[in-house]
């Protein structure tokens, strides 16, 4: 079954994602972006319910930095995970470190590396989930290829709303995707005009 499992989960992350810009960063030199916040989505994947509580948050370039779901697998498989996703060009033996309000950090091992991203995976327990809902922020801190860490700072606020209630609909998923999108495309376009910019005052100094 456990084989079967990651199937499923693998297939509910891909469409809990599909609304991020995963592009590689071999650095995280970049200015976080605000996120969609916690919010829970549900799909049926084969004989089975699957319901991911998320948080994905990108650059202000749009780059991934960190998405986080939650994932409850019922019906003809039932597992519970943690899956972390973190830009690629990763340390491996490290894996992700998750520390909730300064406490004790938990190492999540890496299950896969793919070109755009590296997914780390823990069981999801009830201890993570009561951690969570008590608490104020989450640190996730990977570590590069150039072996320096990279911690990305998320707010547990609002967590315990989308834990408990009630999944979004698909048309409110849409509707946070388009935003983010068009955020993400407005910072783009901010940081080109600055690089422009930029390059102008340096070649009118020559």
């Amino acid at each position: 079954m456990t084989f079967r499992t990651s199937n499923v989960a693998r297939t509910a992350l891909a469409t809990v994602f599909a609304g991020a810009v995963t592009v590689s960063l071999s650095s995280m030199s970049f200015a976080q972006a605000p996120t969609q916040g916690w919010y829970k989505v549900c799909t049926k994947q084969e004989d089975n319910d699957v319901c991911v509580v998320q948080n994905i948050t990108t650059a202000s370039t749009g780059q991934l930095l960190t998405a986080i779901g939650l994932i409850t697998v019922e019906g003809k498989v039932n597992n519970k995970m943690l899956q972390v996703s973190v830009p690629s060009a990763r340390t491996i033996p490290p894996g992700v470190a998750m520390q909730i309000d300064g406490g004790k950090a938990q190492r999540i091992p890496y299950s896969v590396c793919m070109p755009d991203k590296c997914v780390a995976q823990v069981p999801l327990t009830d201890a993570i989930i009561d951690s969570f809902k008590r608490g104020g922020e989450v640190v996730f801190t990977s570590v590069n290829f150039q072996r320096a860490p990279n911690p990305i700072k998320i707010s547990l606020k609002g967590f315990t709303q989308a834990f408990d209630g009630k999944p979004v609909a698909q048309s409110e998923l849409q509707e946070r995707q388009n935003l983010l999108r068009e955020e993400m495309q407005r910072k783009a376009q901010e940081q080109r005009e600055k690089l422009e910019a930029a390059q102008k005052r340096a070649k009118d100094q020559e």
